[in-house]
């Protein structure tokens, strides 16, 4: 009798079910100082418990795309093990900054079914609820992925959840304690605060990594995201192995330093596509558009809505007269961050 694990199929999920995911993770500076290898991060929020403290934070926190791979990567086993591709991201916010020490559990809720018309998969829409050790939720979001089915059996009736086009800023959490009032510019590496983008701004953020087979099994890892498409080579036709689209979103986040650098948390996630697949030898650049601004209630901190875009090819090129993504586009994500006024 077996007892190894295959993953869940299409045919496994029902509207409504919740799944505890293993493992409970504790996360100490060692994951802070691997995430700064693998990818140029840069912000000095998330690098200077000093820079922190001047922004009324007791100690530098983690990284918030940590805290969104760790949780992503527990999901994995029993949400994406057998997934075809991972679609799409809606309603992420995150609610409480990880610690230094803190210990990381992941839920997700069923809130959508869909079989695909060609009978051999389906897409399921899943919120996951990530907390620390004392039960406050460090981030939620929902995703929805493509699932290969086990057989020919009968699909589950379709529910198609209704989700929002974005988190409205009056919903932002802003940290407690912070405060942007004596923000130190130099510190930080620009100059520029909110007041200096406007809507529809697009910023090149210059800069290009090219993406190695090694570093990117390194970080999937990492993450404990065991998904077959990032590490065995016959998982797919073409014998290639899949970058983890979460690997590409900290590329461009860390890439967009250059032009952001005040972009300092990252406190929601409106939306965001994986366009197309990156492979090793992938040379990943970076462009921004901003689309929205808005004042909060806490002291100096304004919040900016940027459009993230990871590309092979020329900043500002997105879509075809189509309206389909071009086919050097690799991520469209579409977040909120702290920024001083």
């Amino acid at each position: 009798m077996t007892k190894t694990n295959a993953g869940r199929f299409f045919e496994d999920y029902a509207v409504g079910d919740v799944i505890t995911h293993a493992v409970p993770r504790t996360i100490q500076m060692g994951e802070r100082a691997l995430y700064h290898a693998l990818y140029p991060a840069r912000h000095a929020l998330h690098s200077a418990d000093t820079f922190a403290q001047s922004c009324g934070l007791p100690f530098s926190p983690l990284d918030d795309l940590v805290t969104f791979h760790t949780v992503f990567g527990k999901t994995v086993p029993d949400v994406s093990l057998n997934a075809v591709a991972n679609l799409g991201y809606a309603e992420g916010r995150w609610e409480t900054p990880l610690w230094p020490g803190d210990t990381i559990t992941a839920t997700s809720e069923v809130i959508g079914v869909k079989q695909n018309s060609n009978g051999k998969s389906g897409v399921v829409w899943v919120r996951t609820t990530g907390r620390n050790q004392h039960g406050a939720v460090l981030l939620s979001y929902v995703r929805w992925v493509m699932v290969r089915k086990r057989g020919d059996g009968p699909a589950p009736q379709t529910v198609i959840p209704d989700l929002s086009g974005s988190v409205a800023a009056t919903d932002l959490v802003i940290p407690r304690g912070l405060d942007f009032t004596n923000y130190d510019f130099a510190l930080a590496g620009e100059p520029h605060r909110m007041s200096d983008y406007k809507v529809g701004d697009i910023i090149d953020h210059v800069d290009g990594v090219t993406v190695e087979e090694a570093e990117h099994m390194l970080a999937t890892r990492l993450w404990q995201n065991t998904a077959k498409v990032h590490f065995d080579a016959t998982n797919r036709p073409d014998g290639k192995r899949l970058i983890y689209g979460g690997h590409v979103i900290s590329l461009a986040r860390a890439l967009s330093f250059n032009g952001l650098a005040n972009a300092q948390l990252i406190v929601a996630l409106n939306g965001g596509a994986h366009a197309n697949p990156c492979f090793a030898g992938d040379t990943v650049r970076a462009w921004s558009e901003v689309l929205n601004t808005a004042e909060t209630t806490a002291p100096g901190i304004g919040a900016i809505r940027l459009r993230l875009v990871a590309t092979k090819g020329t900043a500002g090129e997105l879509r075809d007269d189509d309206g389909k993504y071009l086919p050097d586009v690799l991520l469209d994500l579409d977040y909120w961050a702290l920024m001083p006024l």
